[in-house]
């Protein structure tokens, strides 16, 4: 009896010193057979492993962590900082990532909350301005190569006026946008070369919850540095 009891208070005291998980990432990574799935974030310019998992013979995976806050994290296989990553914006609840192996990050199907959905919207929507600068760059290329200098030069007004418009586009989009995390996080990695005055424009709507939000304090400090500079 004594013996029973001693195995129940190691148990319970084991439970207890268990971290919560508050937000938890699941899915299935095809063809892959044997390694270490890690769950990481970025901290001081570095990827911090949140939870680790090794696998063998199974291509389903869950992992989890105590998130205080919606944040950008990552899977990758390896913590080596060029590793090749799959990032999504996670938020307290399941956010549910299907893979494959050979196309780890580019086949990434990702099913997850609010915060995640915005970013998807954000980057679907953008995209269209970084294919149109892409097409305009290579026929301003190609222009120079012929010694067509009027049509290269009007070319590369072209990719000015895209990209002045792509960060009007970011601007408007966190605005609208400006009670998300996402507001901060992609002005700070979407527009940072901006002129200082997009990112003000961006910092001066957020609420006190996103400017106290990791990428919202990121983002202050970042337009305190410019303006120092």
């Amino acid at each position: 009896m004594k013996n029973n009891i001693f195995l129940i208070l190691i148990f319970l005291a084991t439970a207890c010193s268990q971290p919560s998980k508050t937000m938890t990432v699941n899915g299935s990574i095809k063809g892959f057979q044997k390694g270490t799935l890690y769950l990481q974030r970025v901290d001081d310019g570095r990827f911090l492993t949140l939870d680790s998992l090794a696998m063998n013979s199974t291509t389903d995976f869950e992992l989890g962590y105590d998130l205080e806050e919606a944040e950008l994290l990552f899977l990758s296989f390896s913590e080596d900082i060029n590793a090749e990553r799959i990032s999504f914006f996670a938020d307290k609840g399941v956010t549910t990532i299907n893979t494959s192996l050979k196309r780890f990050k580019y086949d990434a199907q990702i099913e997850g909350g609010t915060q995640q959905k915005l970013l998807d919207t954000y980057y679907k929507n953008i995209g269209r301005f970084k294919d149109q600068r892409l097409e305009a760059m290579e026929g301003q290329l190609n222009a120079e190569k012929e010694g067509n200098q009027d049509q290269a030069d009007s070319l590369l007004a072209v990719m000015d006026n895209i990209t002045k418009r792509s960060y009007l586009y970011t601007v408007n989009f966190a605005i609208n946008n400006k009670d998300s995390e996402v507001a901060p996080f992609v002005a700070v990695s979407e527009i940072y070369d901006a002129n200082v005055k997009f990112l003000d424009t961006i910092n001066n709507v957020l609420p006190p919850k996103i400017a106290n939000s990791k990428y919202g304090i990121i983002l202050e400090a970042y337009i305190e540095t410019l303006k120092s500079e």
